[in-house]
């Protein structure tokens, strides 16, 4: 097989020359990855916004690809095996994201992280595959002797990281995501058999976790799709509730499958069918099934789906001071215009809460290596910008509420 080309907006053209990539990207299974939006409802606030999976895990198999160039040039010894397994492993990264990616991470599979998913859809692949992803399998799963390959796929200097950071900000418009890949990527090198930057990358390191912390708060969590994604949740917890007590929804036979049944992680790894149908999912099925919704005899299923279809979106409010008055004032409204019980009414005023870490200071630190050969973590390094106020953990509570009134 001659070496494939793809164009990409945001890196330019991306070599494919390996058969085992191109016949893993020609798999059903990949290819539904077209119809995976990259950033679930962001679309709703920042337009342009409509990027796939699939896209975004192709540049991050050809930032792999950079990457191991890079090590091999500075004289790390990595294989033709080892170089195919890498690129497998990042390419499939994100074959396990349902619809709408992280926004329905728990809605159709309770509980189960789709990383978790994505392992078993590998696991499954390679078993029809006869074994082929089995080097792969062990990078992807932190099992394979070089943990620097698995740090390229699952770390907190990764390639996913790099593309998809890149590739976010590109779409959505938001310039203070943009960073310097290329400069981060020739900055890499191993220490200790791990991942580790030169000492005249650091600053490059900084800016980048910098502008994660910046798209995380400005873009991934905005209110607005913050109040998008849990009316689309809401849309699915719904719809469940409906089904499992008896009343019949139109759904594609996938959704139907998923929601009537509460599909454990075990039942899903034991089970090729359910692992099948899950693939047959994509953001297609909620999309029409939403649209259908906006019909369906329960008011409280068509009032949230017309929500989401016409972009009347939950009104969200951040670490609001008094969250039980607030909450209690706004029920109150609704019921006196809808006439909604207590239990509907939770549909439409709530209080959750969220959070990121910008830099997990002890999770797979970031190592800077020094000139005099030791290596030190990014946050012990002097001036350091990664200081109590961007590393740590960082909640918020938030209120989502409709005033579809007015």
């Amino acid at each position: 097989m001659k070496n494939k080309i793809i164009n990409d907006p945001v890196h330019g053209f991306l070599s494919f020359g390996e058969p085992e990539l191109m016949h893993m990207i020609d798999h059903p299974w990949f290819q539904r990855l077209r119809n995976i939006s990259q950033m679930g409802v962001a679309h709703l606030v920042y337009p342009g916004a409509v990027h796939t999976r699939f896209l975004h895990s192709l540049g991050a198999c050809h930032l792999m690809a950079k990457a191991l160039d890079e090590l091999q040039l500075k004289g790390f010894e990595i294989n033709t095996q080892e170089r195919t397994a890498a690129r497998l492993a990042i390419l499939l990264h994100d074959i396990g994201h349902g619809p709408f990616s992280h926004a329905l991470e728990n809605s159709l599979l309770e509980g189960i992280k789709h990383e978790e998913v994505s392992k078993i859809i590998i696991q499954k692949i390679n078993k029809q595959m006869g074994g082929a992803l089995d080097t792969a399998l062990q990078v992807f799963a932190s099992s394979y002797p070089k943990k620097y390959l698995h740090q390229l796929v699952s770390g907190q200097l990764d390639v996913d990281r790099l593309d998809y950071l890149s590739r976010d900000s590109f779409y959505s418009g938001v310039t203070e995501g943009v960073i310097g890949y290329d400069r981060i990527l020739k900055m890499l090198t191993i220490s200790n058999g791990e991942l580790a930057v030169e000492e005249k990358g650091i600053y490059s390191i900084e800016k980048f976790i910098i502008a994660r912390h910046i798209m995380y708060w400005q873009v991934y969590l905005h209110k607005t799709v913050l109040g998008a994604e849990m009316l689309l949740v809401n849309i699915l917890k719904r719809a469940k509730e409906l089904s499992q007590a008896g009343v019949h929804l139109w759904a594609t036979p996938a959704l139907h499958y998923f929601l009537n049944n509460n599909v454990s992680q075990e039942s899903f790894a034991a089970s090729d069918d359910v692992v099948s149908m899950f693939c047959e999912m994509d953001d297609t099925d909620i999309i029409v099934a939403r649209k259908e919704w906006t019909k369906a005899d329960d008011k409280v299923l068509a009032t949230l789906c017309k929500m989401h279809r016409n972009r009347k979106l939950y009104k969200v409010v951040f670490d609001h001071e008094n969250e039980a008055e607030l909450i209690a004032n706004k029920k109150s409204l609704l019921q006196a215009h809808t006439g909604f019980g207590q239990k509907e009414l939770s549909y439409f005023v709530f209080a959750g809460n969220t959070s990121n870490s910008t830099y997990n200071r002890s999770n797979d630190a970031i190592k800077i290596a020094l000139k005099d050969g030791t290596t030190r973590n990014i946050t012990e390094m002097k001036d350091s910008l990664l200081n109590d106020k961007i590393a740590p953990m960082v909640s918020k509570s938030y209120v989502c509420y409709w005033q579809g009134w007015g």
